[in-house]
C-alpha cells in the first residue's frame, strides 16, 4: 500500500482518552502534499475542526495532530492507525493533556462516492 492509496474521506467512530464511555463520530480526509506526506483533517461531532501531518510506513500510519478546544488553548496529540486495507484505519491516540491511564481509540471506513464501486 502507498501513502496515495489513502487519498479520500472517512467516516469515523471512536472514544476518547478516559475512563468513561464517552463515544464521537466524525469525519477524516486525507491527502497527500507534493513529498507525498499525508495531510490530514478531521471534523468531530460536525464541530470540532483538527488537523495534522503524518509519516506512512508498512501498512501503518502516524499522525501528528492539533486543535483549538474550547477553551482557545491548542492541544497537540498523535495517532495512530494501522491500515487494515485502503478502507479501513483501525487506531489508537493520545493527547498531551488527556489521561496518561487510557488512549483513545479511532476505527475509520472510507466514503464511497460512488455506491457501486468494488475494491
Amino acid at each position: 500500500m502507498k501513502a496515495t492509496d489513502l487519498i479520500g474521506d472517512f467516516t469515523i467512530t471512536g472514544s476518547n482518552q478516559n475512563e468513561g464511555d464517552t463515544s464521537y463520530e466524525g469525519i477524516l480526509s486525507l491527502d497527500v502534499d507534493k513529498n507525498n506526506r499525508i495531510k490530514a483533517s478531521w471534523l468531530i461531532e460536525n464541530e470540532q475542526q483538527q488537523y495534522g501531518t503524518s509519516f506512512f510506513k508498512n501498512n501503518i500510519l502516524v499522525i501528528n495532530f492539533e486543535y483549538l478546544g474550547e477553551d482557545s488553548e491548542l492541544y497537540r496529540g498523535v495517532v495512530v492507525y494501522q491500515c487494515l486495507t485502503k478502507d479501513i484505519l483501525d487506531g489508537f491516540w493520545s493527547e498531551e493533556y488527556g489521561n496518561p491511564q487510557f488512549l483513545g481509540i479511532e476505527r475509520c471506513f472510507r466514503i464511497k462516492n460512488d455506491p457501486l464501486e468494488i475494491n
